[in-house]
């Protein structure tokens, strides 16, 4: 299994709060995003793309508030999220094969969910959702897009993600599970 980063999710108490975070944060101001009308969620996108990490970008994401409570859970975590301040919140690894790569998940004993069909304008995608909106400790959550992806339509703001450091050891966490490369330098 190999995976490669596909975005960095930041989340905030409403949409605003996200934007006034990357504007005081990165000194820059997202594009557009949209409406998850499935999840009762909206988001704006800030291309990250780098040579080492292609076709990335930085998500801030939020409950919206003028959406219908979906009626299950919302996905990474976001109705457990406690409130405050946006923080980097969680990451997205992009595959090439969805269904091989949960099979392998589940071998380890792990429960990753089902892949759920996802869709925002143009852009379709399958992600990997527990029915309980939880996100699997240590984990990205697995995506394959369909067709166009999103970092090929944002503009160069002038960021690249080159480096991703975290703690506790999560990089051996990765790359048993999933083989991520060029996740965690």
């Amino acid at each position: 299994m190999t995976t490669e980063i596909d975005h960095l999710i930041v989340a905030a108490d409403t949409l605003q709060d996200g934007v006034a975070w990357c504007e005081a944060t990165l000194g820059l101001t997202p594009g557009p995003g949209g409406q998850h009308a499935f999840m009762g969620t909206h988001n704006r996108l800030l291309n990250l793309s780098s040579p080492a990490f292609a076709r990335c970008y930085l998500e801030i994401i939020a409950i919206d508030p003028e959406a219908p409570p979906p009626g299950h859970a919302r996905w990474f975590g976001l109705d457990e999220r406690p409130p405050g301040p946006p923080r980097l919140w969680h990451w997205v690894a992009r595959t090439a094969d969805m269904a091989r790569d949960r099979q392998s998940l589940i071998a380890q004993g792990l429960e990753p969910g089902e892949a759920v069909a996802a869709s925002r304008g143009d852009l379709r995608w399958r992600i990997l959702l527990r029915g309980d909106g939880q996100v699997l400790p240590g984990l990205p959550t697995l995506i394959e897009w369909e067709g166009p992806h999103p970092a090929d339509r944002l503009p160069d703001a002038g960021l690249r993600l080159t480096a991703l450091a975290t703690d506790g050891g999560l990089a051996a966490t990765i790359e048993t599970p999933l083989g991520t490369r060029r996740l965690v330098r």
